[in-house]
């Protein structure tokens, strides 16, 4: 899609929106995961999207597929990638090139929920932005990443404290 259809769809909904705020909140498409063998598991969306993960061999899994933390990952690098995309449509940015790279460390005591302290999840993410876009000056580049950034659906949710409820169904 053009930057110019980008920005007349952001127009457009910002638009409903403003005249529709009843509109703003959704419930989001869930996934439903199964696990297939082993530790590999496969999620499937309201469409049959489909994701399969694994573990690596050292914890148990055939390590046949990336993990669900690498998933977070590029997750969290997609929706960055989209959002910068979507904002410099926005300001009339045109990029020439675009590439976020998310890592991350993680203690792995956290995993066996054997270690008092550990978490299950990352200590910490790190995300590097590589962009360009002749004739834009660096500091405007700089903004236009942060901003994408700080409004970045899946940054967000790693920033924040989500309240997570879980309903077990015995079968």
């Amino acid at each position: 899609m053009s930057a110019a259809h980008i920005r007349q769809s952001m127009d457009q909904l910002a638009k409903h929106l403003a005249a529709h705020p009843q509109d703003a909140i959704s419930r989001d498409k869930p996934a439903v995961a199964t696990l297939e063998s082993g530790l590999r598991c496969k999620a499937v969306g309201p469409k049959g999207e489909t994701l399969i993960t694994d573990m690596p061999a050292p914890i148990g899994g055939g390590g046949s597929a990336p993990t669900p933390g690498w998933y977070l990952r590029a997750a969290l690098a997609n929706c960055d990638a989209t959002m910068i995309a979507m904002r410099a449509a926005q300001l009339g940015i045109e990029l020439t090139e675009l590439e976020v790279t998310v890592g991350s460390r993680s203690d792995n005591r956290g995993l066996l929920g054997d270690f008092d302290g550990a978490p299950a999840g990352p200590l910490d993410v790190q995300l590097t932005v590589r962009i360009a876009a002749p004739g834009v000056p660096e500091q405007a580049l700089r903004d236009l990443v942060h901003w994408a950034e700080a409004h970045s659906p899946v940054g967000d949710a790693l920033r924040r404290a989500l309240s997570v409820q879980a309903e077990v169904r015995v079968a």
